[in-house]
């Protein structure tokens, strides 16, 4: 028996990226343009610097291929959001972004084992704190997935439009996740 991948542990994910992509690909030019204060940035640079770390943590940092499928081909210097708020992505744009790096993300859950999570990932080269565990990298992109997803929640329901449903709710409903 070969040694099981990190996918049924995260099992929602591929769910919940499509319900943040098909929300994001209905949202118009103005929508995408809300910003939930003035000190934060618009929509579309939150969903833009959501698909681009994925890219960063994966490729960049944990050395998986990929990024070269993406629009972000240097994701270390210039991300939406933390590098650039100038070049205004659209829904189309955003949804493609988040298709090419899910894609990614789904290589790892099928590739990765548990086993594999306990590994020791170094980049020195830009310094000694960049250390973490395979496990932690996972992490860190899920949660960051499901923090901005959150944002974009309370933006969306502050403007008075439909919010991302989590996996395993319908609209209105108060079901467990699955």
């Amino acid at each position: 028996m070969s040694d099981p991948t990190i996918r049924p542990g995260y099992n929602s994910w591929p769910k919940y990226n499509q319900r943040l992509r098909d929300a994001v690909a209905a949202l118009s030019d103005e929508q995408l343009a809300i910003r939930p204060s003035p000190d934060r940035w618009p929509l579309w640079a939150t969903v833009g610097h959501t698909a681009c770390q994925r890219v960063f943590w994966l490729c960049d940092f944990a050395g998986e291929p990929g990024a070269e499928t993406t629009p972000f081909t240097n994701a270390a210097y210039n991300c939406p959001g933390d590098d650039d708020l100038e070049n205004v992505l659209s829904a189309e744009q955003l949804a493609a972004a988040l298709d090419s790096t899910f894609r990614i993300v789904d290589q790892c859950l099928n590739r990765w084992t548990a086993d594999s999570l306990g590994e020791v990932l170094r980049r020195p080269e830009w310094d000694d704190s960049w250390v973490h565990t395979r496990g932690s990298v996972v992490q860190r992109v899920f949660s960051h997935d499901v923090w901005h997803s959150a944002e974009l929640n309370e933006a969306l329901g502050s403007a008075g439009l439909s919010q991302i449903q989590p996996v395993g709710l319908s609209a209105g409903a108060a079901a467990p996740l699955e």
